[in-house]
């Protein structure tokens, strides 16, 4: 039922999402160019709010949920499970109050509307996987502005996707460089359930009737355990909550 309704709905939500890519890229440019970071980020906030809403067309439920109180007068660093490309907007969307900025390869900069020029302009960091120099300068880059505006940073610690909803182990070293850099931030973990069965087969059909769950787990204060330490208490914690 899921995949046959995925053949018939597919179209409507490449369109729609699409669509919204469209429209944001001109938005985006003007926010930035003539009023700066705050009104672009707004335009990016909004731009992901239609994007995460998109899975409406699809009949996918989203479901956030978030029982705790995190500042927002200190870094944080969200660590995450990675499963599709649709973790992103809703990420960006119901954080949106935190700044988050993304490490991203740096090819993503081009040829996108709308996620390339948020990812060039948008304060995060973007790497050269076959440059370790200039990727650790990047996010030593970034560390610096979550100092200097308490903003807050998304990682995907399995380093790529989880295609089949299993966790791989998470990898230490981009928090490790981060936490020198920003030995106040907060460690929260975030756990997502069920967006890779949206891609189970592929680019088309996508599947439909699914729900769509982004969870934020009990925040780790980082006292004197080490980057390893909390890699995997926020890996543990996110394995619980979705059962892998």
């Amino acid at each position: 039922m899921k995949k046959l309704l995925g053949y018939l709905l597919t179209p409507i939500f490449y369109l729609t999402f699409g669509l919204f890519l469209a429209i944001f890229h001109p938005i985006q440019w003007i926010c930035y160019k003539l009023f700066g970071y705050a009104a672009h980020k707004r335009s990016v906030d909004v731009l992901n709010f239609f994007l995460t809403y998109s899975q409406l067309t699809l009949l996918n439920g989203i479901s956030f949920k978030n029982g705790h109180q995190l500042p927002t007068d200190r870094p944080i660093i969200f660590v995450a499970n990675h499963q599709s490309m649709y973790d992103i907007p809703s990420l960006i969307w119901f954080l949106r109050k935190h700044h988050p900025k993304f490490i991203s390869k740096i090819e993503l900069t081009k040829g996108i509307p709308s996620i390339s020029f948020n990812l060039k302009y948008g304060g995060g960091a973007n790497i050269d996987r076959k440059d370790s120099k200039q990727s650790i300068g990047e996010i030593i880059k970034l560390g610096r502005r979550m100092n200097e505006k308490n903003w807050s940073t998304v990682i995907f610690a399995e380093g790529t996707r989880a295609k089949d909803g299993k966790m791989k182990p998470f990898q230490v070293g981009g928090i490790a460089t981060l936490l020198k850099i920003v030995p106040n931030a907060l460690l929260v973990p975030v756990a997502i359930e069920n967006s890779w069965r949206v891609v189970r087969n592929g680019t088309y059909p996508l599947n439909a009737l699914l729900p769509l769950k982004w969870t934020v787990l009990a925040p780790i204060e980082r006292g004197d355990k080490s980057a390893e330490e909390l890699v995997l208490q926020a890996e543990n914690a996110i394995k619980k909550q979705i059962g892998k």
